[in-house]
């Protein structure tokens, strides 16, 4: 880094440092930051303690306090996330508006039982049931800026409802368990209160298939473009936004449509060409039983995909956004979510986000906020020294090469 770039990390060190209650934690927070960002392959607590002193009576002294800053040292993960976020957001305002927030889950995988919140369960980053813990996150977006900036890790309820597993992992009292769709309102509420940007969320069908979390999104006030299952039913509309017919499922509808009146859109160009898929965008209510007559339901888009190589559609999607928004407009904004896994392969390969090899609650929250806290500013970094282009891909391992 160059001087200035110094000049910037010693100032968002600062702002960091005010969260922060001792001395100790500081150093200890710049010295794992620091430890982070290394050439290192592992990025646990043992490895950055050795990397970071020749001699191995001092780095068994940097270990023992590292291991006491991660584990044991009482500082806010939501302060220091919320520096962050905006430190990346205050970069990624400078070039164009931040727009979206982005729900989504990753897998950490391990091999023992006692990480707080492991068991076998389904990941996408492993693509199958595997020993793993998952964690919820939130990313916030611009058109070509993608930055996570909270996770909450879910703890099932085999781990909720153990005594014995709770009190060794150090969770909270207080703390009961909750669905994913539940974490994610959270995180996004945690953002609210924080009066942090964003007009629309995104989610996969894991969160938008469940109603409470479409009407949680509602309840806020903010748009929302939702994966659902192919076997979710709605009604269609008319001209005059009346539901009209039985109801039918997305898969059938879109089979009834038929691809040859599919839009062709491009959506994006890629490093080997355009981007595109073939879409119908319907207005519809959705028929679930939440309580409210089906005529007094809000109209919603249902956009359905269908790969020109594929037999049926693949991909369903609820939206609020505007009748009045061009289908190309709504389509490119459905398909952001797909930067959200360079964003997770980023933080693994290049910091360690799933390194954490300690057993506890806090521990793990720790690390992860240390984390965030070093994406954010490689991100930040890496917005000036990057001119904006409407073709920019990002380049993967790309952290590296920023910094």
């Amino acid at each position: 880094m160059d001087a200035a770039a110094v000049g910037r990390l010693t100032a968002f060190f600062d702002e960091i440092g005010q969260h922060l209650p001792r001395r100790e934690s500081r150093e200890s927070f710049a010295a794992y930051f620091y430890g982070l960002l290394s050439d290192g392959e592992r990025k646990s607590v043992e490895p950055i303690a050795s990397r970071a002193c020749g001699d191995p009576g001092e780095a068994q002294r940097t270990h023992d306090r590292l291991l006491h800053f991660v584990g044991q040292s009482p500082w806010s993960d939501r302060a220091v996330r919320t520096v962050a976020a905006r430190h990346a957001i205050t970069a990624m305002e400078r070039r164009e508006p931040v727009t979206t927030w982005i729900i989504d889950d990753t897998g950490f995988l391990k091999q023992g039982t006692h990480s707080v919140g492991v068991q076998r369960q389904y990941t996408g980053s492993a693509g199958k049931i595997a020993n793993c813990q998952v964690a919820v996150s939130l990313c916030v977006a611009s058109r070509t800026e993608h930055v996570p900036i909270d996770f909450e890790l879910y703890l099932p309820e085999s781990w909720m409802a153990s005594p014995a597993k709770r009190k060794a992992a150090r969770i909270p009292e207080e703390a009961t368990f909750r669905t994913k769709p539940e974490i994610a309102l959270d995180l996004i509420a945690r953002a609210l209160d924080d009066k942090l940007p964003g007009q629309i969320v995104l989610a996969d069908a894991a969160y938008g298939s469940s109603v409470d979390f479409r009407n949680g999104l509602v309840a806020y006030g903010l748009d929302f473009a939702v994966g659902i299952s192919s076997q979710t039913k709605v009604y269609l509309l008319d001209k005059d936004d009346k539901p009209r017919g039985d109801a039918i499922s997305a898969m059938d509808l879109g089979v009834k449509v038929g691809q040859q009146n599919f839009a062709h859109i491009i959506w994006r160009s890629g490093t080997r060409g355009p981007m595109f898929s073939k879409f119908c965008f319907r207005r519809v209510v959705v028929a679930h039983d939440d309580g409210t007559p089906v005529a007094d339901r809000d109209p919603l888009w249902l956009v359905v995909e269908w790969p020109v190589d594929e037999k049926q559609p693949s991909k369903f999607t609820l939206t609020t956004l505007p009748a009045r928004m061009s289908k190309k407009h709504i389509a490119r904004t459905i398909k952001e979510r797909w930067r959200t896994e360079i964003a997770y392969e980023e933080m693994k390969q290049e910091l360690g986000l799933d390194h954490y090899e300690g057993r506890s609650f806090p521990g793990w929250n720790h690390h992860v906020s240390v984390v965030l806290t070093c994406y954010a500013f490689v991100a930040a970094e890496r917005l000036r020294r990057f001119s904006p282009s409407a073709t920019w891909v990002r380049p993967t391992r790309s952290n590296r090469r920023a910094t």
